[in-house]
């Protein structure tokens, strides 16, 4: 089992940054299946996917509405994945989930296997 524990959300005015962090813990993650993802979800609104990274880092996928403004990256020796998030739109607000335990690099939610509880971004306009 993998636990996945989101931080960094909060309120931020349109134009500023937030940088959210997935702290993973449980078994090991192996390169054959630890590709991990950020997902959102605004009120009303469907599931969406963000931002999905590789085990190494050197494949990453983004919904079109963030690219350019967002960054996300992973540090395997600290079972960490974060997600740099510049020039924040009120549209941005939602809840921020992180996910692992893809084999690919996939914006459908059921490719992954693990998810955490999520964490508040609001952006004001």
């Amino acid at each position: 089992q993998v636990q996945l524990v989101e931080s960094g959300g909060g309120l931020v005015p349109a134009g500023g940054s937030l940088r959210l962090s997935c702290a993973a813990s449980g078994r090991t993650f192996s390169s054959g299946s630890d590709v991990m993802g950020w997902f959102r979800q605004a009120p009303g609104k469907e599931h969406e996917f963000v931002a999905a990274i590789s085990w190494k880092g050197d494949m990453t996928r983004y919904v079109d509405s963030v690219k350019g403004r967002f960054t996300i990256s992973r540090d395997n020796a600290k079972k960490m994945m974060y997600l740099q998030m510049n020039s924040l739109l009120p549209d941005d607000t939602a809840v921020y989930y992180c996910a692992a335990g893809a084999v690919l690099v996939s914006t459908g939610p059921s490719s992954y296997l693990y998810w955490g509880q999520g964490t508040q971004v609001t952006v004001s306009s």
